[in-house]
């Protein structure tokens, strides 16, 4: 599913996994949404378009759109290293206190 998407020179996101067919323009994101990108982003079906400057005309939503394009790709990509770290330190935490 995609959560982020350049259209029409502008760039969105959804707000609620829910109502994907509402999508809101990026400049309006708040910092409980960026939460729930990430959290969204930890599901194996999270898709994003490719941030491209030339698509984008508004040069706030290239700003914010690079930024947070750029924080998920790297967290997509090391995914599986932070589900695995996350594990292994929850599991010294269960073992410690059993």
């Amino acid at each position: 599913m995609k959560f982020l998407k350049i259209d029409n020179n502008q760039a969105f996101f959804i707000k609620d996994k829910n109502e994907p067919e509402i999508w809101t323009e990026i400049d309006k994101i708040e910092k409980d949404d960026l939460m729930k990108l990430l959290d969204f982003a930890t599901e194996d079906d999270f898709e994003m378009d490719v941030y491209n400057e030339d698509t984008l005309a508004n040069k706030a939503h290239q700003i914010i759109y690079k930024s947070i394009y750029e924080k998920l790709n790297v967290f997509l990509t090391n995914k599986s290293r932070f589900k695995d770290q996350t594990e292994a330190i929850y599991k010294d935490a269960l073992e410690k206190y059993q």
